[in-house]
C-alpha cells in the first residue's frame, strides 16, 4: 500500500474515533439531563407528598381540637372531668380545659360609669404588670375616652381626637380593640397580654375570685401577696393544678374568709360593692388538637347555665388558631 493510501486510511480512522467520541459525549450528556429530570421529578413528588402529609396532619389536628371542644360543651362535663382529654380514630389526640371566664377583668365592667373602685382594680392590675404611674394613667384615661359617648371631650391624660386618632365612643365588643386605644400599643404587643381580660361576661358581673389569676387577685382591695398565695395553694388542691377534682371548693365568703385571712365583713363589703363574686356560669374552653407535629387550637366561651334545661350550653364566642 502506498504512503498516500496509508495516510488517507489514518485520517479516516481519526475521524471515526472523533465521531465515536462525540457520540459518546452526547449520549452521556443526554443521560445526565435525563437523570436530572428524573431526580427533579422525584423530588417534586416527594415535596408534594410531604405537603399533602402536613396538610392531612393539620386537618386531623383541627378535627381533634373540635372534638375536644364538643366534649367540653356537654352539660355534664366539668373542669375536672377526665374525658376532657382523649384520642380520636385518626390517631390524633385532644386536650381540652375549662376555666372560669368570670375570673378575668371585664374591660367594659371596669370602665362603665367611671366607678372609682373598679378603675382602681384596673390600675392596680396594670401596676402589677410593671406599668408605671404616668403610663397607666394615660392608658386608663384614653380607654375612658374610647368608651365615652361624649364626642369632643377628653380626660386629662388622654390625647384629643385628631385626624389620625378617632375613639370609637362605644363599649368594646372584642378585647383586641384595646390595641387601637392610645397608650395601649406596647402593653398589647406582649405575649399573653389578654389572658386576664374579657368582654364575654355580663357587664354587671364582677370578678369571680374562684378563677381569678394571681395578678387579678392582687388588684383587689385588701388582698396581699401572702393572702393570695395561700388562697391559690388551697384553691388548686394537692396536685397544684386548678380545674381538677381535688380542688378546694369555695361557695361564698364564709368559705373564703378563713383561707385568705380576711374578715367575712371585709369580703361582704366587696360583694356589696359588686367587686367580687363566686362561681359564675361562663367558662372559657381551650381545646388543643395534635396529629404528629401539627397542632391546632379551638377556643370558645360558653354559658353553662343558659339553655341547661335543653341539654346544651350556649356558645358565646368561637375562634380557631
Amino acid at each position: 500500500m502506498s504512503i498516500l493510501a496509508r495516510s488517507h486510511m489514518s485520517e479516516l480512522t481519526d475521524q471515526k474515533r472523533k465521531s465515536n467520541g462525540a457520540a459518546i459525549m452526547l449520549a452521556l450528556w443526554a443521560l445526565l439531563l435525563l437523570s436530572a429530570m428524573v431526580i427533579s421529578w422525584a423530588l417534586d413528588i416527594d415535596s408534594r407528598l410531604s405537603i399533602s402529609g402536613e396538610g392531612m396532619r393539620a386537618l386531623k389536628a383541627e378535627a381533634a381540637a373540635c372534638s375536644g371542644a364538643e366534649v367540653a360543651l356537654h352539660p355534664f362535663v366539668n373542669p375536672g372531668s377526665s374525658n376532657l382529654s382523649g384520642q380520636v380514630q385518626s390517631g390524633a389526640s385532644y386536650e381540652a380545659r375549662l376555666t372560669g371566664e368570670g375570673g378575668r377583668i371585664n374591660i367594659n365592667w371596669a370602665v362603665i360609669g367611671e366607678n372609682q373602685d373598679r378603675l382602681e382594680i384596673l390600675k392596680r392590675y396594670l401596676e402589677n404588670k410593671g406599668i408605671d404611674l404616668n403610663e397607666r394613667d394615660t392608658m386608663v384615661d384614653s380607654l375612658l375616652d374610647w368608651v365615652s359617648q361624649n364626642v369632643g371631650m377628653h380626660h386629662l391624660n388622654a390625647p384629643p381626637e385628631s385626624a389620625d386618632y378617632h375613639p370609637a365612643h362605644s363599649l368594646l365588643s372584642r378585647v383586641e380593640e384595646l390595641k387601637k386605644v392610645f397608650g395601649w400599643a406596647e402593653f398589647t404587643s406582649q405575649p399573653g397580654w389578654d389572658d386576664d381580660f374579657t368582654v364575654s361576661t355580663p357587664m354587671t358581673s364582677p370578678i369571680d375570685v374562684v378563677w381569678a389569676s394571681r395578678d387579678v387577685l392582687l388588684a383587689l382591695p385588701g388582698f396581699t401577696p401572702e393572702m393570695v398565695d395561700r388562697f391559690i395553694q388551697a384553691r388548686e388542691g394537692p396536685d397544684g393544678i386548678q380545674g381538677t377534682e381535688d380542688d378546694m371548693q369555695f361557695k361564698d365568703v364564709n368559705d373564703l374568709a378563713p383561707v385568705i385571712g380576711l374578715r367575712s365583713e371585709q369580703l361582704q363589703q366587696l360583694l356589696k360593692s359588686n367587686l367580687i363574686t363566686f362561681n359564675t356560669s361562663i367558662y372559657r374552653v381551650t381545646s388543643v388538637g395534635k396529629a404528629g407535629n401539627a397542632t391546632r387550637t379551638v377556643q370558645m366561651v360558653i354559658d353553662k347555665q343558659k339553655n341547661r334545661g335543653l341539654g346544651q350550653r350556649t356558645v358565646l364566642t368561637w375562634k380557631e388558631f
